[in-house]
């Protein structure tokens, strides 16, 4: 399979093993509190995915404090240690080069919370409860017989 086949289109085997070996690394890092940081210190930062580049020079790491609070200030202190980050990620991760990292908020857990909220809203309630209107389609649309 060429390298080309995975341009906008599910990630390669590669890519997903490589984010998942970086994803545990910057977990790993973050438990034993090897980041210096007082800012940092007393709170617990989850790291729920990592997503590769194709090229694997670029890695997007997403993370969330524990209980949502101070999102915007655990993706600054972390940018501020991106390069003490980096090449701890490089001592773990056995790699030709070490991708660049970025830090995103993990926006997954407010996707799934509006969907809860859509799905229990009154109106979808009530088109679940609608009859199904009579389907007076022909049979057999299209389909030959042998």
């Amino acid at each position: 399979m060429s390298r080309t086949h995975h341009k906008g289109g599910e990630p390669s085997q590669r890519m997903l093993r490589v984010a998942e070996l970086i994803r545990h690394a910057m977990a790993q890092l973050l438990s034993r509190g090897e980041i210096n940081d007082p800012e940092l210190a007393g709170l617990v930062v989850t790291v729920p995915s990592v997503k590769m580049s194709p090229d694997l020079k670029l890695a997007t790491i997403y993370v969330m404090p524990l209980g949502g609070k101070a999102q915007e200030q655990i993706v600054a202190i972390l940018d501020r240690h991106k390069k003490y980050l980096r090449t701890e990620i490089a001592h773990q991760v056995n790699l030709k080069y070490a991708p660049e990292i970025r830090f995103r908020v993990d926006e997954s857990f407010a996707n799934a919370d509006r969907i809860d909220a859509l799905l229990q809203s009154a109106k979808v309630a009530r088109d679940l409860s609608a009859p199904a209107p009579d389907d007076d389609a022909p049979e057999g649309g299209g389909e030959d017989a042998h």
